[in-house]
């Protein structure tokens, strides 16, 4: 019995140390996948490009020996999303990620740049770095002859950064939740001063629209009893009662957009325009944002709020508050906790360093969170970079290497 145990222990001790060397023979490979990733553009409201990023990732992972498919989006004006699948005994492993970015072609931010051990470009860390990790982390399990006989579901979702509309935009994946043992996200990793994070919790989100009316006309009326206070008044009136009242634990409160005046136009990607004149009262007022929670009854309680406070109206004006649905909460159950813990007891095997637990304020909403109340789920597993979202986005090429690798071994363990 101590010689056959010993003789397991070798076999996994060289099918583990095969897979790190695996990542590592690859690396230079997945560098420059990323690199002509990041250079086509893949904006959520450009379609053409996420499907063009899709035949990529489909091509790579069809190598790999998965099923493909695309699940199309067209009549919700989005890129589709890409699913691959390798078969095996019971419930497979889902992988998830995004193919689109916020950076549509009209920004000027395109193009990948090398800068050391940094690289720039739209999409580097949120999230097509992320998507090199996973492919590097299959790619090793492949070569290590660890992949074969697993089951393994991708979902690649193609407008993660704004959904078409919802639930409907993400019925399959819920699916595909449903189906898995365990489902891991490979959305930007986050490193703290001396350590790597993941997340076994996220805030959803929920977005709101406030638009307000007042009587429109010369401004030396403004604040009399025939014109009232005008739409801008009463919005600043909604929104500073919004900042000072509504903050909790666990929960924020932005404002993205905001327009005073008459004929305000708001196009689908965010663009706006308006009218305006010193010398005139406006007429109208818009405001969209969003509330970031941990939990739905928080969410409940705080658009009750907001309600009470936009009926308070100023003299001669009146508001519409309305909301969309949005992302749900990730909840931190016992279950994703259970993940972070095999993860690092793979990466403790492995000579790796361990990686913590990120508080929930840390991370905003994502697709995992549609999936996370019916599987044990864990997020954050992609590569490591900064200023997600903005012109100058970058990714520590060092991370991806070692992102994959763990990622990798827990895969390994996820039996």
């Amino acid at each position: 019995m101590r010689l056959l145990l010993g003789f397991f222990a070798i076999v996994t001790l060289s099918a583990q140390t095969a897979v790190l060397q695996a990542v590592d023979a690859g690396a230079a490979d997945s560098l420059a996948l990323l690199e002509r990733l990041v250079n086509m553009n893949s904006g959520t409201f450009n379609p053409a490009g996420v499907k063009a990023v899709a035949g990529l990732m489909e091509a790579e992972l069809r190598g790999l020996g998965f099923a493909t498919r695309m699940i199309p989006m067209d009549a919700l004006g989005r890129g589709g999303h890409l699913v691959a699948e390798r078969k095996g005994p019971g419930k497979p492993v889902l992988l998830i990620g995004h193919m689109d970015t916020v950076f549509e072609p009209s920004s000027p931010f395109q193009k990948w740049e090398r800068r050391g051990r940094t690289a720039v470009g739209p999409g580097t860390s949120d999230m097509k770095g992320g998507l090199v990790v996973m492919l590097s982390a299959l790619k090793a399990l492949q070569a290590a002859g660890e992949l074969e006989g697993r089951a393994i579901t991708v979902f690649l979702t193609g407008d993660e950064e704004a959904p078409g509309t919802l639930p409907e935009a993400r019925a399959d994946l819920v699916l595909a939740g449903k189906a898995a043992k365990a489902a891991l996200c490979f959305e930007t990793g986050i490193r703290n001063v001396s350590q790597d994070m993941v997340s076994t919790a996220r805030r959803g989100f929920t977005g709101w629209q406030l638009k307000t009316f007042g009587k429109t006309g010369h401004s030396g009326g403004i604040f009399n009893e025939t014109m009232g206070y005008g739409a801008v008044y009463e919005m600043s009136r909604i929104l500073h009662e919004f900042q000072s009242t509504l903050r909790e634990p666990n929960m924020t409160f932005n404002v993205g957009l905001l327009l005073g005046g008459t004929n305000l136009q708001v196009a689908q990607g965010g663009a706006a325009t308006v009218n305006g004149k010193d010398n005139i009262i406006p007429g109208e007022a818009l405001a969209k944002g969003e509330i970031r929670a941990l939990a739905p009854e928080q969410v409940a309680r705080i658009k009750d709020r907001m309600y009470a406070i936009a009926a308070k109206n100023l003299p001669g004006t009146r508001a519409e508050l309305t909301f969309e649905e949005g992302y749900p909460p990730m909840a931190p159950t016992a279950g994703n906790k259970g993940l972070l813990r095999l993860m690092n007891e793979a990466a403790r095997e492995a000579g790796l360093a361990e990686v913590g637990e990120l508080d929930p304020m840390m991370r905003g909403a994502g697709d995992i969170s549609f999936i996370a109340p019916f599987v044990d789920s864990l997020s954050g597993l992609g590569a490591i970079g900064t200023g997600a979202h903005a012109p100058g986005e970058s990714v520590d090429v060092e991370s991806l290497p070692r992102q994959a690798k763990r990622a990798a071994l827990l895969i390994r363990k996820l039996r």
